[in-house]
């Protein structure tokens, strides 16, 4: 049987037949069409002459029925900042009701009741619904550093006669049925440049290249057990091979030119996927997560009611923290939200006095607000202004040449950043756990060995950045086409030895040993003592210890930074090894 006379038993299964024409409405076929399947229906035995389902039917919609469905809820919604650092996607509410719920009842209605969700992210969120819905949970530990697919891989032995379905669509008709035919996958009529499918007279799934316009893809999909089959074999596969790390399960169907499921289309107005705050407000404006706390924090600050703030959308994501964009009575602001784990780090009470220190210094633009406890930041957004190329000279050179400008204004603060000390902080966060890496105990003997080295040949203190990574200098335009250049960020910022930001400038830039010289260089351009040099590899190798304990303790917390992790501990050791091979032939 083909599509349409598929599509056409599966309605007469859910009603009565009375005319063709309102068959032809409700399965969205031509009148031509609906005539040419009854009759081809009626010969193959599927219907008697009044157009009802013959046991055979019956036999065959019982075999192709859905069976359970599993829901992929595992991701943390980036996109959705600032809420998501409230509540997980999956939860948001439209007119009261979780998305989540809405979908495992409009499940239930079909008759669906064995639901698989497979969690990560806030997934102490959804531990209710197995009370409330008898739902049974999957975690996923790698959610954070890799895609879907990883998801739906948990549960393979599932899938067979399967809904899989993404936790932040909101659906205006239930989309579930009691009886399936085909496998497919939904699409809308919404002409979508995002979309490398486009939907065929045939109803299938044929790719088109990106940006060409396809069908606005939903991610609704059903799975008989022959694709099923398909599916299993190649995520199974395709989940041993790093290249697929950030991998869209959707991926699995894709068979040359075209999916291997057939499209099921639906009227965009009928359905919604939420990955924004503006989606999630278009779709209900009175939704009470418009209204979280840094949201409500952001209004009060401005004098305007949570409703005025507007265009909310996301800013690259930091290491530390998340921010996000506003318009507020038509201005444009940046807010910062801490990420995970961020305030076990920082004390932000000393972030705000350090803030106090450079206030007016012209430094960066001062804070429109900042709070000392939750470590909300509110400030101006600068339009057109870019980071530092750190593979630019002329930049490297204008960011030396700004830090030691800043360093030799000689502010202070009350509190130190001390290296050695973080580095067994961070490491004490660990809460007894050994580190990853085998030789780890190794590696920190050889860098607390230069600890001596570095405490005789120390400059004097002053406020330094430490967090001088080329994304926190700012090159802002200026009227006349000139530059400014500003210094941001400076929640790490303390009393230490400030030729440590050289350092980090260093390993945040991924630098080799020539790299590094050259920014030395570019700090001194009278030229850089030996001795200087030499405690400058110190800070480097110190420095990536100092980091990579750092990104030990947020991957515990299910937050990865792939080869930035790798290369800071290489720091700890190669530059180890350099600075003590210095040390022993006493260059200076």
């Amino acid at each position: 049987m083909n599509i349409q006379e598929l599509d056409i038993l599966n309605i007469l299964a859910q009603e009565p037949f009375t005319t063709q024409r309102l068959l032809a409405e409700r399965c969205g076929h031509s009148l031509g069409i609906v005539n040419r399947c009854l009759r081809t229906l009626t010969q193959s035995g599927c219907l008697d002459r009044d157009a009802q389902l013959t046991e055979k039917a019956w036999e065959l919609l019982r075999r192709s029925a859905p069976k359970n469905a599993v829901i992929l809820a595992a991701g943390s919604g980036m996109r959705m900042v600032p809420i998501n650092m409230e509540v997980s996607k999956g939860l948001l509410e439209v007119d009261g009701q979780p998305l989540i719920e809405r979908t495992i009842e409009q499940l239930h209605q079909a008759g669906v009741r064995d639901v698989t969700v497979v969690v990560g992210f806030m997934k102490e969120q959804y531990e209710y619904l197995m009370d409330k819905y008898g739902v049974q949970l999957l975690v996923n530990p790698q959610y954070a550093s890799k895609n879907n697919l990883h998801s739906l891989l948990l549960a393979l032995d599932r899938l067979s006669n399967t809904y899989v379905i993404p936790c932040d669509i909101w659906c205006a008709r239930n989309p579930y049925r009691r009886y399936e035919l085909y496998s497919w996958y939904m699409v809308s009529d919404l002409v979508d440049n995002a979309s490398t499918v486009r939907m065929n007279r045939k109803m299938e799934l044929a790719t088109v290249p990106l940006g060409t316009g396809g069908n606005a893809m939903i991610g609704i999909s059903y799975l008989m057990e022959p694709e099923a089959a398909i599916v299993r074999q190649r995520i199974a596969a395709m989940s041993r091979d790093p290249r697929h790390r950030g991998s869209f399960w959707e991926e699995a169907l894709y068979e040359k030119d075209r999916m291997l499921v057939n499209a099921r289309s639906v009227p965009a107005s009928e359905v919604a996927e939420i990955n924004t705050y503006e989606q999630l407000k278009q779709l209900d404006e009175r939704s009470d997560q418009l209204q979280g706390s840094a949201i409500v924090t952001a209004a009060r600050v401005l004098n305007a009611r949570p409703e005025e703030i507007e265009t909310v959308e996301e800013l690259k994501k930091g290491m530390t923290n998340r921010s996000f964009l506003f318009t507020c009575h038509d201005r444009r602001y940046v807010m910062r939200v801490p990420g995970a784990g961020s305030n076990e780090l920082i004390r932000r009470r000393e972030e705000a006095a350090v803030y106090e220190a450079i206030r007016g210094r012209g430094l960066c633009d001062d804070p429109v607000y900042i709070d000392p406890d939750t470590g909300y930041k509110i400030a101006r957004y600068l339009p057109r202004a870019r980071v530092c190329d750190s593979g630019d000279p002329r930049d490297v050179a204008r960011c030396m040449a700004r830090l030691r400008q800043f360093h030799q204004m000689g502010l202070t603060v009350d509190h130190d950043f001390d290296i050695f000390g973080q580095i067994d902080f961070y490491e004490s966060l660990w809460q007894g756990a050994p580190s990853a890496y085998r030789d780890h105990p190794q590696t920190k003997a050889g860098v607390l060995a230069l600890r001596g080295y570095i405490d005789r040949h120390a400059g004097k203190k002053c406020l330094t950045h430490i967090d001088a990574v080329p994304d926190n200098f700012l090159f802002v335009p200026q009227p006349g086409g000139e530059e400014q250049l500003q210094l941001i960020d400076w929640e790490y910022a303390g009393m230490q030895d400030p030729h440590v930001d050289i350092a980090m400038f260093c390993i945040y830039s991924l630098y080799g040993r020539a790299q590094c010289d050259r920014a030395i260089d570019a700090y001194f351009p009278e030229g850089c003592p030996e001795a200087t040099r030499t405690k400058i590899y110190c800070y480097i190798a110190a420095g990536g210890l100092l980091w990579s304990n750092w990104c030990e303790y947020k991957r515990n917390l299910g937050v990865e930074f792939g080869e930035y992790s790798l290369r800071q501990y290489r720091y700890a050791k190669d530059f180890a090894r350099l600075a003590q091979k210095r040390i022993e032939e006493d260059v200076s």
